[in-house]
């Protein structure tokens, strides 16, 4: 498959995507508990800021603001049936920033989690999440995405439905999970268990990683597993900007675009060929992340005390992989970060 993506992995040692969606739109004025992707239809000139802000920080790279944009999240605000022109309208919006920036901008579809629990646990059947990630997809492809961006998944069956989602709307894909729980997602997927599931996926995607999660030390230890996973796929590190502090009623990252540039070095020479932020990343980190990746040489492979002495502890003693027979003991620093809450 030639896509723009393969097409720009080929030719970049990395590629830098972007920063957060909601921390830059509740910036704008978005209310807590309202959908960001209505404003896809409603305000669609925010969503061009969001997306320019990304483009002129350097970001290769960029989601649509789709991450909610399945039937399960929509439904929550009577927009169920808007599904198809809720993506279509992100991704249209993200093409025209795009195609204007004089340079090659990947347009990447964001897909979240639906919201729900999969069977057994819970009601959402295997069929029914391929069909609600196959309507969005649909849309995302109509508006010109280049590649669907699956993301902040925590449950493996969840993933694999996205998988074939992609497979039914015939795109290419990438897909992260979001490891938030000493080392695991919150459905007790490691690092090392989301590489083999990947490597065993009939439609595989472009490229896998992390993001979100609790901060960016834990996120790096993760992608260290990734690598010791001896996985081929290129892999993303997508993490959030410090971690979360509340002040005068708002949700705050205390992550400097100093500590982010850090972050972004130390993801690259950690073996992640995509870098991006999540939570709390504006375009002042991506900046600062565009500039130290240009300037500073690759170095060797990080230790885990070296990324803990430029971006703080971590918050678990363990990395997940421990149960897996994973990941020897010198992996499992005694640390006493912090951890996210979320935002």
């Amino acid at each position: 498959m030639s896509d723009a993506l393969t097409k720009m992995l080929a030719s970049r040692d990395w590629i830098l995507a972007d920063g957060a969606t909601g921390t830059n739109l509740f910036n704008m004025g978005l209310a807590s508990g309202d959908a960001p992707e209505l404003w896809n239809a409603d305000e669609p000139e925010k969503i061009r800021t969001l997306y320019r802000g990304a483009v002129n920080a350097g970001s290769d790279l960029f989601l649509t603001n789709t991450f909610g944009g399945n039937a399960s999240r929509l439904k929550l605000h009577n927009a169920q049936s808007r599904v198809h022109e809720l993506n279509r309208l992100g991704a249209e919006l993200g093409r025209e920033v795009a195609d204007s920036a004089g340079r090659p901008v990947i347009v990447a579809g964001s897909v979240g989690p639906t919201g729900e629990i999969m069977a057994p646990m819970g009601a959402l059947t295997h069929e029914l999440a391929v069909e609600m990630f196959h309507e969005q997809a649909e849309g995302l492809k109509a508006g010109g995405a280049d590649v669907l961006w699956v993301e902040t998944i925590s449950a493996p069956e969840e993933y694999k439905a996205a998988a074939e989602a992609a497979a039914l709307a015939g795109m290419p894909w990438c897909g992260t999970m979001s490891f938030d729980t000493a080392g695991r997602t919150m459905m007790g997927v490691t690092s090392a268990a989301m590489a083999q599931m990947v490597g065993k996926l009939k439609h595989k995607p472009l490229a896998f990683g992390a993001n979100c999660g609790v901060g960016a030390s834990d996120l790096l230890r993760t992608v260290l597993g990734f690598v010791e996973a001896g996985t081929d796929l290129p892999i993303i590190a997508k993490g959030n900007a410090g971690i979360p502090k509340y002040h005068d009623g708002h949700i705050h990252y205390d992550g400097t675009p100093a500590l982010m540039a850090d972050y972004a070095v130390l993801a690259r020479d950690c073996g992640a060929r995509i870098i991006g932020g999540c939570c709390g990343t504006m375009p002042e980190h991506l900046r600062s992340m565009r500039a130290a990746l240009e300037s500073r040489a690759p170095g060797p492979r990080p230790s885990l005390d070296q990324i803990k002495s430029a971006l703080g502890g971590f918050s678990s003693a363990v990395d997940g992989t421990e149960a897996d027979g994973a990941g020897p003991v010198s992996r499992r620093p005694r640390t006493g970060g912090r951890r996210r809450s979320e935002s």
